[in-house]
């Protein structure tokens, strides 16, 4: 083969390699899209509208992603200044059912390490959790350096589904809000950057949103006989709220209002706070090399038994 034919084959193997890069980042865009697609496919059902989006909306969608994927790249950075200098995160997120809270942390963890951020979510506690000190089971999901842990509702259902639903007696419910100022400065002390947020939406906008689950078969498990009751009872969640917010706000671990009845701005406003919590500056990197493939003459590839692979039905 001429110089030539050779210079042609390795343009035409770095063509082939610039756009399968280029697709695997359309790709990872995609899984957002996906998202985004689930969110808005009930809306659509609903209104049973196959009505284009108009200029405005798309505009918003594009600004939307475009911000979206900005804030991701700076989570990526503060995720490396995190583990570069062994900080320890701790994220609350608290909130009324359907108010948001897992789609904004799905946003902040989808391009992260799951090795670095991590999410607890706890079901209620077992018969022996009940027995323990109320703060114990979630000690153990607290991270060490170099780790950032999101608290899909935390310690607070004490005051929140625990007192309203009558889980717990006067006697704990006081208790605990005794001992949390304690617990939580105590884990500021010990180096924890702690960090609360309640999503806040209205009265209307949570009615819609069961109702959107109600009649999407995908969604119907997130609802619960817990959930149902908790939207008969909103005025006694709402004072549950207050009085948490009122005797738990303290300047070491303050509490900060996410207005979702929107979501998408929901999304960016809470990771923009986020990002603005825990300030990071650029790790420099050594550039990274592939090694070259060790190629040895000797090797022979087996093949595998047809019946072992997956039907390709796509």
């Amino acid at each position: 083969m001429s110089k030539r034919s050779d210079q042609d084959a390795s343009e035409r193997g770095s063509d082939e390699y610039r756009r399968r890069i280029h697709a695997e980042m359309i790709d990872s865009f995609d899984e957002e899209l996906e998202m985004e697609v689930d969110d808005d496919r009930m809306n659509h059902l609903i209104a049973e509208s196959s009505v284009p989006a108009d200029e405005e909306t798309n505009a918003r969608r594009h600004f939307y992603f475009k911000e979206l994927f900005r804030l991701q790249g700076e989570l990526v950075r503060l995720q490396d200044w995190v583990v570069h200098k062994k900080l320890k995160v701790v994220v609350l997120f608290e909130g009324r059912d359907a108010a948001g809270k897992g789609g904004v942390i799905k946003r902040i963890t989808q391009r992260l390490n799951p090795r670095v951020c991590r999410v607890a979510a706890l079901p209620a506690p077992s018969e022996r959790e009940r027995t323990q000190w109320y703060f114990q089971r979630y000690v153990s999901h607290l991270p060490a350096g170099g780790e950032i842990v999101l608290f899909d509702r935390s310690w607070y259902n004490r005051a929140g589904v625990e007192r309203v639903m009558g889980f717990c007696s006067d006697d704990e419910y006081e208790e605990f809000f005794r001992t949390v100022p304690e617990f939580e400065k105590m884990l500021i002390r010990s180096g924890i950057i702690l960090i609360k947020y309640w999503f806040s939406i209205t009265d209307d906008e949570q009615h819609l949103r069961f109702l959107m689950r109600i009649h999407d078969p995908l969604k119907q498990w997130k609802l619960s006989p817990m959930d149902m009751e908790s939207r008969r009872r909103w005025e006694d969640y709402t004072r549950a709220k207050e009085t948490m917010i009122e005797r738990t706000h303290i300047p070491e671990a303050p509490w900060w209002i996410v207005e979702a009845d929107d979501k998408k701005k929901a999304r960016l406003n809470c990771i923009h706070h986020l990002l603005s919590q825990v300030p990071c500056e650029e790790i420099e990197r050594e550039p990274v090399t592939l090694p070259a493939r060790v190629h040895n003459p000797d090797y022979i590839r087996h093949p595998l038994p047809l019946e072992m692979f997956v039907p390709a039905v796509y």
